[in-house]
């Protein structure tokens, strides 16, 4: 990774836990939190001391995904900003997604905030307190490209078999549609639904579709039938009440987009920069 101003590079490596998938991030000294307190910079309590614990799920590239080891990503790297003022290191816990609507692991102290490529919704936010949104995203429609599928309305009309992740705003949708999508429990296995003929067709977030087609074998066996605008919004999200982490997650984002650390991450990580993309209101 390149270094920005006022920023270091970090160094993403791989261990284990038994809680799950436990990454570090992070290269940072004994000194930067590392006296045993769990109060880091700000007056920021942390579950574990030295380091900042963030719950996502694996994978969900651009977003966050294990590479040459490693997870990285643009959440990875916009909560990698706010680690870096908090004076620590970021690890990321790998766990289910359905947790992440509840706030079941921000509840029980297994982490200080979740950071997984996560839609804004009224639902959630009863569980969970939302970041300022960092991200607008839109569901794009993936089909084969012998399918004979345009549109979400050929899926239904044409009886053609869907697919789409577990627990997220995608699969509702296309429930909402009054379709019946196979349900899968990561991105990865979205995208092998699709290779395997298993689904002919899959409704999923649009990033996530533009990474899979940078793939030559993808892009010459699959195509965006539609873009769906849904108005959805990404966000982190911590325990309800911690403001002061809250504040941390909103400063970090702000000065990224000020000092144009974010646009860098977002051309790395996603693609060429798209303003109305990286720089949503406030809900």
């Amino acid at each position: 990774m390149n270094t920005f101003p006022g920023r270091r590079a970090r160094i993403l490596a791989a261990t284990t836990a038994t809680a799950g998938l436990m990454l570090v991030a992070g290269c940072a000294s004994d000194e930067e939190g590392g006296s045993g307190t769990k109060t880091a910079a700000g007056g920021v309590e942390l579950v574990k001391a030295g380091q900042l614990t963030t719950c996502t799920h694996l994978p969900y590239p651009p977003f966050q995904s294990e590479i040459d080891g490693k997870v990285q990503g643009f959440d990875v790297s916009l909560i990698d900003l706010v680690a870096d003022d908090l004076g620590v290191k970021q690890q990321i816990l790998d766990t289910p997604f359905e947790n992440f609507k509840t706030g079941a692991f921000l509840n029980s102290g297994e982490c200080d905030l979740a950071a997984a490529g996560m839609t804004i919704t009224e639902e959630r936010k009863k569980n969970v307190d939302f970041s300022d949104p960092y991200f607008n995203a839109t569901q794009a429609l993936l089909v084969d490209k012998n399918s004979g599928v345009g549109s979400l309305a050929d899926v239904k009309s044409k009886g053609v078999k869907l697919g789409a992740q577990a627990q997220t705003t995608g699969e509702d949708y296309a429930k909402k549609q009054g379709l019946d999508p196979v349900s899968f429990e990561s991105s990865d296995a979205v995208l092998n639904g699709l290779r395997t003929g298993q689904v002919k067709a899959v409704v999923i977030d649009y990033p996530v579709v533009q990474g899979w087609l940078k793939d030559k074998a993808n892009a010459d066996a699959f195509q965006v039938a539609e873009n769906i605008n849904t108005g959805e919004q990404y966000g982190f999200t911590v325990k309800k009440g911690n403001t002061k982490l809250l504040a941390a997650i909103n400063k970090a984002l702000a000065d990224a987009k000020a000092d144009g650390t974010y646009k860098e991450l977002y051309e790395r990580w996603i693609g060429p920069y798209d303003e109305s993309a990286a720089s949503p209101s406030a809900s």
